[in-house]
This record gives C-alpha cells, sequence and structure tokens, in this order.
C-alpha cells in the first residue's frame, strides 16, 4: 500500500501496517530529518516548516500555511510544541446541541480509547485530576512538567480573577521512558528535539515503521491519484522526484496522509472525465469547512527575572474555565487558556515582535527588558467551520504545469467577538499581577489549520466515512486534522493520532475487502 505525506498520521499508520506484515510505501515531499539535524535555534528551525510550492493565500485572515505546516519527514509533529490536550464530548455533537457546524460521525466514548491508548505509547506527561474540565480517560503514564517562575507569576493574576489553571498534559517526557532522555526545559521544542524528549515522529513511530521494513522516500512531490480504466478505484499516484523526473507509484490501497491543504489540492488536480470537479467530490465539499484557531496573545513585563527562557514551547499550565460554548453572552465557542510559554527573541514565539510600534533604541530598550523580563499567555480560540473558507485552486501554476493551491479564510464576527473576550480576560488577569506593564496583540494570531476533507455519516455531507475512506472509492483514505468536522479549542495533534490509530486498525481488520 501507499501512503502520501510523511507526518504524524502517516508514520503511525505505516508503523502499524508494517508491523502487520503489509508491504508500505511512504511518499514525503521534503527532505528526510534525523534527530542528528535538529538544532536548537530558530532560524535552523525554519528548515523544518513549509518549503514546497508556496500556497496563495487570501482573506481577511490568511491561513498561517507555513508557520503550521510541515516540511521533511516527521511532518508538522517535528516542529510540535505537544500540548496535547484532548478534545470534548460536546465538541462533536456541535449541531445536535448547538444547532451549529456539523456532528462527528462518532463520539468521544467511541474515540477514548484511542486517546487512551496513544498517550500510553507516545508517552504524555500532566495531572489528570488537576483538569477539572478534563473528559474521562486513563490517567497520564507521566508526572507533570516542572512550573517555572514566568508561569507561576501569571497563575496568579488568573486565580485572583477566580479561573482555575492546571498543568498542561503535553507529548513531552518528564522523566526517562522508553529509551528516550526526560525534558531539559531549554525552551526549544519548536525547533525540534534532538534528546528525543518531544513525542515526534522521528522517536514515535518512524523507529518502528523502519524496522518492520516500510520504505520511506523522500523528495517525492505527490501531484495525482491514479484511478483504475473504470474509474472506480485508486491504483496508485502520480509524483515527481527532487530531480523533476516523473514516476509512477502503483498501490492496491492509498492513503492522502498529505498536510491539510495538501489532499485537498491533490484531489483536485487528479480530476478526471468521471469526476471533473475532483476525486471523491460530487457534493461539492471538497476542500471546504477549513477551519483555524484565533490566538489571542497576552504579554506582561515584569521589573525582575522570570526565567523566562526556561520551560516549554508548549504552555505549563492551562485552563479550560472557558470551554463551555455558551458560557458568554455574544461570543459563542470554546476556548483554551495556555499559561507559561518559553521565549525566545525572533520568529512566531519572539518577544522581539510583541510591540510592532517600538523601532530604533526604543526596541532595543525594550527588549533588553524582555530577555528577562517577558512573560505570555495565549488563549486558543475556536472557530465554527463555515464553507466560505476553503481549499481551491488558483490559476497559477506549480514548476510542473499544475494548479497551485489557493486558500481563503475570514473569520466571522462570532469568533472575532470570542478573540475579543478572551483578550479583554487576559488582560485583566495579568493586570492583578505585579507586571509593571501589560498588553496584548490587536488581532488574532492564527494557528492550526484543520478540516477540508471532513469526516460524516453520508455522501450527501462529508467526504469520508468515520475512518477516513471517501465514500467515492473503496480503496483511497484520507487521514489527519483535514478529517476534522469541528475543531474545538485545543491542539489538535492527539486527536490527529487517536483517529490514525482508530483508521489504520480497520484498515488491517478489513484488509483483504478494501484490496480487491
Amino acid at each position: 500500500m501507499l501512503i502520501v505525506g510523511g507526518g504524524a498520521a502517516a508514520l503511525l499508520m505505516a508503523a502499524k501496517l508494517g508491523a502487520a506484515g503489509k508491504r508500505v510505501v511512504v511518499l514525503e515531499q521534503g527532505p528526510d530529518f534525523t534527530l542528528n539535524d535538529l538544532i536548537s535555534s530558530q532560524i535552523w528551525a525554519r528548515r523544518l516548516k513549509w518549503g514546497g510550492t508556496p500556497m496563495l493565500l487570501e482573506g481577511r485572515h490568511p491561513v498561517g500555511f507555513a508557520y503550521n505546516a510541515g516540511w521533511g519527514v516527521g511532518g508538522a509533529a517535528l516542529h510540535q510544541f505537544g500540548n496535547w490536550p484532548r478534545l470534548h464530548p460536546e465538541d462533536f455533537r456541535m449541531k445536535s446541541l448547538h444547532g451549529r457546524g456539523a456532528d462527528w460521525p462518532i463520539d468521544y466514548a467511541e474515540l477514548r480509547p484511542y486517546y487512551d491508548r496513544i498517550q500510553e505509547e507516545v508517552g504524555l506527561a500532566g495531572d489528570a485530576l488537576a483538569e477539572t474540565w478534563r473528559p474521562e480517560g486513563a490517567p497520564y503514564p507521566m508526572p507533570p512538567t516542572r512550573i517555572f517562575k514566568h508561569a507561576e507569576l501569571m497563575a496568579e493574576g488568573f486565580h485572583k480573577i477566580g479561573i482555575r489553571t492546571a498543568p498542561m498534559p503535553v507529548a513531552i517526557n518528564t522523566v526517562e521512558r522508553d529509551g528516550r532522555a526526560a525534558c531539559i526545559y531549554d525552551g526549544w521544542c519548536e525547533a525540534g528535539c534532538p534528546i528525543g524528549a518531544l513525542a515526534n515522529p522521528q522517536v514515535t513511530y518512524l523507529p518502528v515503521a523502519i524496522k518492520a521494513g516500510v520504505e520511506i522516500r523522500s523528495g517525492c512531490y505527490v501531484t495525482r491519484v491514479l484511478l483504475d480504466p473504470r474509474q472506480q478505484r485508486a491504483v496508485g499516484v502520480e509524483y515527481y522526484d527532487s530531480e523533476g523526473t516523473r514516476h509512477e507509484q502503483p498501490a492496491k490501497l492509498v492513503v492522502l496522509a498529505a498536510f491539510v491543504v495538501e489532499n485537498p489540492r491533490i484531489l483536485f488536480n487528479s480530476a478526471t472525465e468521471k469526476h471533473p470537479a475532483g476525486l471523491g467530490n460530487p457534493n461539492g465539499l471538497l476542500g471546504r469547512a477549513i477551519m483555524t484557531h484565533a490566538g489571542a496573545n497576552v504579554w506582561a513585563m515584569f521589573d525582575e527575572d522570570v526565567e523566562n527562557h526556561l520551560g516549554l514551547s508548549a504552555a505549563l499550565l492551562m485552563s479550560q474555565d472557558g470551554y463551555g460554548k455558551e458560557s458568554r453572552s455574544g461570543a459563542f465557542g470554546s476556548y483554551t487558556w495556555t499559561i507559561g510559554i518559553a521565549q525566545k527573541p525572533n520568529d512566531v514565539l519572539g518577544f522581539a515582535n510583541a510591540r510592532g510600534a517600538l523601532f530604533g533604541a526604543a526596541l532595543h530598550e525594550f527588549m533588553r527588558k524582555a530577555a528577562r523580563g517577558v512573560g505570555k499567555v495565549q488563549a486558543v480560540c475556536e472557530e465554527i467551520p463555515t464553507p466560505e473558507n476553503r481549499v481551491l485552486l488558483s490559476d497559477q501554476k506549480d514548476r510542473f504545469g499544475l494548479p497551485r493551491a489557493r486558500v481563503i479564510h475570514n473569520f466571522e464576527e462570532n469568533a472575532v467577538k470570542l478573540f475579543e473576550f478572551a483578550r479583554d480576560e487576559g488582560i485583566r488577569a495579568l493586570r492583578q499581577t505585579r507586571a509593571v506593564d501589560v498588553w496584548a496583540g490587536p488581532t488574532p494570531n492564527i494557528s492550526h489549520v484543520a478540516g477540508g476533507t471532513p469526516m460524516g455519516r453520508d455522501a450527501a455531507s462529508s467526504i469520508t466515512d468515520s475512518y477516513g475512506r471517501m465514500h467515492t472509492f473503496p480503496n483511497l483514505f484520507v487521514a489527519g486534522a483535514g478529517l476534522f468536522t469541528t475543531e474545538g479549542a485545543v491542539h489538535p495533534t492527539f486527536t490527529v493520532h487517536a483517529l490514525a490509530l482508530r483508521s489504520v486498525e480497520h484498515i488491517i481488520d478489513r484488509w483483504g475487502g478494501l484490496v480487491e
């Protein structure tokens, strides 16, 4: 079988299929990375971000594609922060409970055992009892992370306005486990983790896949899914190697596990006479209902060393006191506070960009203080899916003459109001601390990408079934966050793993019927 993409879902599925005795080929567009290639520097970390054909990003709130996507074996999970809360039961029943968005074809109870198994396989650290909002599930296999001064100072402000906090559940070793080192809290997770404490694919499923004989090919740009003469089944894919040579890779079963935007691009570009709107798109829903999270960044400056260089790119603490979707008037949806994020000078985590109006001597003085005195919290705010936010094909072409992806994204009024509510709450909390200055980003920071190939109960309202199998092709699957029907207010990587485990076991159990 063939898996397109080399990220979290792809390598998990490859490992399980290989261990089950299946012959598996993985095609990854980017380079082949190992732990030795990971360097704790935000400049070097840019190598792990999107490096393929540029996307056309449009709308009032363009998707932050390059930052959220991955580039190379390991995918976006290679530079993930490691925040791994679970979706809540009501996230799966948005339409039934609130009349908005759509319901998932599965509920939390069905996904819970996969969450439990994944957290044991990859290793999660946290305090399940302290997370009073946490859905039912097994306790974490490792104790929570250390808490550094910057997180303690800001959590105090939240407590003073009546908001509870708990350790953030993270996919990071807090103790030595399974031959992997414990975290050293140097705050460089976003640049990868060369010691292997972060649960990126290089230390979780990639070694298992390689040991099982899975073939990993890097530098392979997949352009189309190939169909049989009757155009009813997938028979492989077309791809170009790093030298620009065209190839066809045959397969009895194909899984598209590329990034959220890439899977629709491939399916659109695979259009045939029988499928003129792209594969799996008779209902016109392919590429629609793309979702992101609106991040509300709030900063505080202290006149003391707050140890802000220590900790994680992930948050040390969290709060979901505001997770109830109708717990505030005029701003529907959930949000999660992430509290205590290690600070570095530049790039996405950089405090150099925290005060955009500062230049010259004023910026220099600010950075001198911020280097040891600034702290940050961020609210991860839910977006309700709408069909207008979508992936399309552009009129512009890539170097092989195929249309590039075009992504349109705008936050609706409700999403903006939810962002503003969370931002103002964060300002109120940090003003209760001994900070000498508190400020917030004026517009949402756009993080994570989900949707576009959503799962559902029927072919009229979705692209795939609950296992990611496309309704129109019995041996063509989709994996990853593109399957999400709604996104909740949590980072997607844990749920991506849980869904991939559920799907791959379904494939293995029904192998004969799928490949015939």
